[in-house]
C-alpha cells in the first residue's frame, strides 16, 4: 500500500474511532447541542440589563392640574410603574422596604414655583443606589421624563425657550436598546469555549486514564494523525453548536444579523481552532480528566465569561485587568460577534480581531503539537 493511502486510512480510522466515542458519550452531545439551548434560553429570557417598569413612588402633596399632568406622564411611560403617595414618609418607607426603586417628590408649592417661572419647580428625586447601574439608568429616565414634560408645559403656556442648541438623540446599532441583542451574540463565544476547550481537554486525558493510549502507541498511526483525528470531530461538533446558536439568535430572540453569514462562519472557525488548541494542550499536560476539566474551567470558561466583554464592559475595568483581557481569546471573538450581528461587516474590527485569533490558534496548536509525543514519558 502506498504511504499516502496508508496515511489516509489511518486518519480515517482515527476519525471514525473518535466520532463513535462522541456518539456513545451522551455528555458530549448534551454539551454541544443541549447546553447551548439552555444557556440561550436562560440569558435570552432570564437575564436582562434593560430597565422596564421600574417601581416608582410619586408623592403629590397638593393635587392640581400640573402635578396630575406630570404624574400621568410617568404612568404612561414604559420605563416606570408608578405608585402615588400623599406624604414623603410613606414613600421613604416603601423605598426602605425595596417596594419602590425611586421617589419623585412634588411638594405643595410645585405649581406656584412652576407658574412663577422657577424651572426647578420644587421637585425632589430620591433613587435607591444599592444597584449603582440601575440607579444611573433610573436617574437618566427620570431626567428624560421631566425634561419632556417641562418642554410641553412651557410650549402650552406660550413660554418660548431659546436653547443654545437643539439635541436630537440617535442610538446606533441597537436602536431598540435591548440587552438581549447584546447578550445573545456574546454568549455564542462562551458556548463555543465550552464545546471546544472543555470537551477537547478530556480527549487525550481519557485515553491515558482508560489505558488505550498505550495501545495507540504500538500501532503505525502517527502522533499528528492522532491529534488531527481527535480535533476534527470536535471542530465539527463545535461548529454545529455555533449554527444552532445562530439559528436561535435569529429566529427565537429576533437578534439582527447585519453582517455576512460567511464572515461569521469563518471567524467562528478561527475561534474554534483556538479553543481546540487550548483544550488539547490542557489534555496533553494534565493526563487526568478531572484535573483537565478543572483547568479548562479556570483557564478558558471563566475568562470567556468575565473578561471577554460578554457582560462586563472592558473599558470600565481597571487598567491591569484590561491588560490581562488581551490574552483572552474570547475577547476578540466577542468583538467580532457584536460587530457582525449589530453593526455589519466593519472590516477594520473584523480583520484586526481575526488576526489576533489566527495568531493565538497558531500558538496553542503549536504548543499542543510540541507537547504531544508518541511515548509513555511526558
Amino acid at each position: 500500500m502506498k504511504p499516502a493511502a496508508a496515511r489516509r486510512m489511518r486518519l480515517a480510522g482515527m476519525l471514525r474511532k473518535e466520532s463513535l466515542q462522541i456518539i456513545r458519550d451522551p455528555s458530549s452531545i448534551a454539551i454541544a447541542f443541549v447546553m447551548p439551548v439552555v444557556l440561550l434560553l436562560l440569558f435570552g429570557y432570564g437575564v436582562s440589563l434593560d430597565a422596564r417598569e421600574i417601581p416608582l413612588a410619586i408623592v403629590v402633596e397638593q393635587a392640581d392640574a400640573n402635578s396630575a399632568g406630570l404624574a400621568a406622564v410617568f404612568r404612561h411611560s414604559e420605563y416606570f410603574n408608578p405608585v402615588t403617595f400623599r406624604d414623603i414618609q410613606s414613600a421613604q418607607q416603601a423605598l426602605d422596604e425595596h417596594r419602590v426603586s425611586g421617589i419623585v417628590w412634588l411638594r405643595s408649592d410645585f405649581s406656584r414655583h412652576l407658574l412663577g417661572g422657577d424651572r426647578a419647580a420644587a421637585i425632589g428625586v430620591i433613587v435607591d443606589g444599592v444597584d449603582a447601574n440601575q440607579a444611573r439608568i433610573t436617574e437618566g429616565y427620570l431626567q428624560g421624563v421631566w425634561q419632556t414634560w417641562l418642554a410641553g408645559f412651557l410650549r402650552d403656556n406660550g413660554v418660548r425657550q431659546a436653547p443654545a442648541a437643539s439635541l436630537e438623540a440617535r442610538i446606533w446599532f441597537n436602536p431598540a436598546v435591548r440587552s438581549r441583542d447584546f447578550l445573545v451574540p456574546g454568549l455564542i463565544a462562551v458556548i463555543m469555549t465550552l464545546i471546544g476547550a472543555m470537551l477537547t481537554s478530556m480527549v487525550v486525558a481519557r485515553e491515558w486514564e482508560r489505558g488505550t493510549m498505550e495501545a495507540l502507541m504500538v500501532t503505525p498511526v502517527r502522533i499528528g494523525e492522532v491529534a488531527l483525528g481527535k480535533l476534527v470531530p470536535y471542530f465539527i461538533l463545535g461548529m454545529g453548536g455555533m449554527l444552532l446558536s445562530v439559528v436561535m439568535a435569529l429566529y427565537v430572540f429576533d437578534v439582527p444579523l447585519r453582517g455576512s453569514f460567511w464572515v461569521l462562519v469563518l471567524t467562528s472557525g478561527l475561534f474554534m481552532s483556538v479553543a481546540l488548541g487550548m483544550g488539547l494542550l490542557i489534555s496533553v499536560v494534565a493526563r487526568s480528566q478531572f484535573v483537565a476539566g478543572q483547568i479548562s474551567i479556570v483557564a478558558t470558561f471563566l475568562p470567556a465569561f468575565i473578561l471577554s466583554g460578554f457582560i462586563f464592559e472592558i473599558g470600565a475595568m481597571p487598567e491591569a485587568i484590561q491588560a490581562i483581557t488581551h490574552v483572552v481569546p474570547a475577547r476578540y471573538f466577542v468583538a467580532i460577534l457584536h460587530t457582525v450581528f449589530l453593526a455589519g461587516d466593519i472590516w477594520p474590527i473584523v480583520l484586526l480581531n481575526s488576526a489576533a485569533l489566527l495568531a493565538m490558534a497558531a500558538i496553542f496548536l503549536g504548543l499542543a503539537w510540541r507537547k504531544t509525543h508518541k511515548r509513555l514519558d511526558a
